[in-house]
């Protein structure tokens, strides 16, 4: 099944539609707001495979109109919430009720372990305020000139490459993980960069099997098609960023140099308590799973909208050329407005962390709805993202969703691709540069198109990956139609 965007047509109608004043009935009612049901529920083994294959293709077509949605998955009740004010209820009000549900716990924790994305109570907080000093605005503020050294270096590999064919959804991982070599792991050894993509790759691929298994509440050590593939990518991985610690605490460590350094070097300001190698090392796979990957896929589905926009493109272009004629640099890149803008509607029509998932630990309510202890809240942000009430022409690109004055008017939880409450991305600044740095030193001078018609099959794997990758010719920005 192919899920149908709606913006595969991008010639066909205006470019930019108008915003629409924001939905604020429900926000004053939210006392009121009852879950509705959904008008068929497929059967178990329906599920099973569609959570192998790719699991948001199984969300009940209501998400993307309810506020709240009761549903089951194998046999377990479940509650879809899509309305932003009992988003914030759920995420802000009342996060320390619903915590992060031991099935995605389980289907994540072999590939990042007890991270900050994967821990719960005492143990997520005492990690989230070591790593906080790191995200400061200073530190990440002098990360750009490694965000922008990546992407003037995929720049010059393009240039040797125009008229080809190439993976954009491959390159663009390559040039975060090139920010991610600089800003992280710059002390490692040489690492191999196409072995470590593979190896990302392999760890994620069959995702869908531990959580089905998990749902089933089969043991653990159960194995299922490409669980020796994910094993060893995710062993590679761990043997990589243990080499990065050992290679830092040789050459003096606490220098600052890099997040692997400044990791070694954190306290918990409270207790004092320092990170193992063990911890350090989910922490690391975590900002990479997390970070890099996240980002490469917001610049990808940001590169195909594009090429279906050409008004945008070389409305982005032209920005470019008046803000950074030169080149981006960390003084100019706050004023790329509108190149920011484009990103942020990527994320909007493909949120690179696509789903968030809690679970209650007490008997509670959310609107007017009972909980239950131990049920799971399913937050989908594709389809909060999409939602009728929400936004106007809910599947068209249009990046003027994000003029300051569209922001203001739009409730606050209509938009989170960085998730939200106490748990929102620790790293979400250091994407959102990192998106911008990118983005405008590449479409600036190039402009990717498919070879043919497309329209990519959004792929839940942890994140919203485009499947089987995003193909596309490279040719110069100055060939683009307008």
């Amino acid at each position: 099944m192919q899920m149908s965007t709606g913006i595969g047509n991008a010639g066909s109608g205006p470019e930019s539609a108008a915003v629409r004043e924001p939905a604020r009935t429900t926000a004053r009612h939210s006392a009121g707001v009852r879950a509705v049901r959904p008008a068929r529920l497929p059967g178990t083994l329906t599920i099973l495979r569609t959570m192998i294959r790719n699991p948001i293709e199984g969300w009940p077509p209501e998400v993307y109109e309810a506020p709240l949605l009761r549903s089951s998955q194998v046999g377990r009740p479940c509650l879809f919430v899509m309305a932003p004010e009992l988003v914030h209820e759920a995420l802000v009000e009342k996060a320390d009720i619903f915590v992060k549900d031991n099935v995605m716990r389980r289907t994540l924790g072999p590939a990042l372990g007890e991270g900050i994305l994967t821990a719960n109570g005492a143990h997520w907080r005492w990690q989230r305020r070591l790593a906080a000093p790191v995200f400061r605005h200073d530190r990440v503020m002098g990360m750009v000139p490694a965000m922008i050294r990546a992407a003037e270096a995929t720049a010059e590999r393009w240039a040797s490459q125009q008229g080809q064919r190439v993976d954009v959804a491959h390159e663009m991982m390559r040039t975060t993980f090139d920010v991610i070599a600089d800003t992280m792991l710059s002390g490692a050894p040489d690492m191999d960069v196409e072995r470590v993509a593979e190896a990302i790759t392999d760890s994620l691929d069959s995702i869908g099997w531990p959580l089905a298994l998990s749902l089933l509440g089969a043991p653990k050590w159960m194995p299922y098609p490409g669980s020796r593939k994910a094993a060893a990518g995710r062993a590679y991985l761990r043997g990589c960023m243990q080499a990065a610690i050992d290679a830092r605490r040789a050459a003096g460590a606490t220098d600052g140099a890099d997040l692997t350094s400044l990791m070694l070097d954190a306290a918990d300001p409270e207790t004092g308590q320092t990170m193992s190698d063990e911890q350090i090392i989910d922490n690391l796979l975590t900002f990479i799973a997390a970070g890099h990957e996240t980002t490469a896929l917001a610049l990808t589905w940001s590169f195909w909208l594009l090429s279906q926009y050409p008004k945008a493109a070389a409305r982005l272009r032209a920005e470019v050329e008046a803000v950074a004629p030169h080149g981006v640099t960390p003084e100019n890149i706050d004023q790329l407005v509108f190149t920011r803008q484009v990103l942020q509607e990527a994320m909007r029509l493909f949120p690179p962390a696509a789903v968030i998932v809690r679970s209650a630990t007490e008997d509670t309510t959310l609107g007017a709805e009972p909980v239950h202890k131990g049920e799971a809240l399913i937050f989908p942000i594709h389809a909060i993202h999409r939602h009728r009430t929400l936004w106007e022409q809910p599947d068209a690109f249009n990046p003027d969703h994000f003029t300051p004055e569209a922001v203001k008017a739009r409730p606050r939880h209509a938009f989170m691709p960085f998730g939200g409450g106490p748990r929102i991305c620790i790293g979400m600044m250091f994407a959102i540069l990192e998106g911008v740095a990118i983005l405008a030193t590449l479409a600036r001078r190039f402009a990717p198109e498919p070879e043919i018609p497309m329209t990519p099959e959004p792929q839940l794997r942890i994140t919203l990956r485009p499947r089987g990758g995003m193909p596309m010719r490279l040719k110069p920005a100055g060939d683009a139609g307008i």
